[in-house]
């Protein structure tokens, strides 16, 4: 099965010795899980059709989808395409906001603030320890789309519209130590300092990355009609 990545920015430069953002997935899956192909969307690369791979996923990106670029209105049709043709995509922060709003739901800065480092999200009545960053939210979910987990912070933390579109809030593929590094590089002056220092001091929390992980797979490889 082949799974299309498509990455919607970059990480910090100091981070970048472990790669893009694909890099990030293919370790999360697994190298051998799926064939694996990427287009830098960010960078205004973009696949021919929708029907190029078998699966797509967006990553996340230090974008808002609310934002002026000349990739984004492309990509929400890409998202409207992939749909219609009936091709499953999973979308990972940015990923999981720019999917709302291209199948009509509302993106926007969230008046509470930012999530930053391992949050407990209950999915599907289970509690998973996933990390968080992120400012932007959901704030109206499509009406396709039904809620499968939630926080007292982030109503609308992880969707799926029919069989098709699987989508989450969180990090699964950010380790901790990734984390550790936003808030040396990106996140001073973003992110209020003593939010920072709560989030580095639970950076020992186990996560569990690989739960998310088997279940993006399994949404993936599930048998559709």
């Amino acid at each position: 099965m082949k799974i299309g990545i498509l990455i919607t920015g970059h990480p910090p430069e100091e981070l970048s010795e472990n790669g893009r953002y694909d890099a990030y997935f293919r370790k999360l899956l697994g190298e051998d899980t799926f064939e694996y192909a990427s287009w830098s969307v960010v960078d205004g690369e973009m696949p021919a059709a929708a029907t190029e791979a078998d699966g797509w996923l967006i990553t996340g990106s230090r974008h808002g989808a609310y934002e002026p670029h000349d990739w984004i209105p492309l990509l929400e049709q890409f998202i409207r395409d992939s749909f219609a043709a009936r091709v499953p995509m999973i979308g990972v922060c940015f990923g999981h906001q720019i999917i709302a709003q291209a199948m009509g739901g509302k993106v926007e800065k969230f008046g509470g603030g930012w999530s930053v480092g391992p949050v407990d999200y209950t999915i599907n009545g289970e509690t998973y320890a996933i990390n968080a960053w992120h400012q932007d939210q959901v704030v109206e979910k499509p009406e396709s789309a039904q809620v499968i987990g939630a926080t007292d912070f982030c109503a609308n933390a992880a969707l799926v519209y029919d069989d098709l579109f699987w989508t989450i809030q969180p990090h699964p593929e950010y380790q901790n130590d990734f984390i550790d590094g936003l808030i040396r590089y990106r996140g001073k002056g973003l992110v209020p300092d003593d939010q920072l220092k709560a989030a580095r001091a639970k950076l020992t929390t186990p996560l569990d990355s690989p739960k998310i992980a088997d279940q993006m797979t399994a949404f993936f490889k599930k048998e559709r009609a």
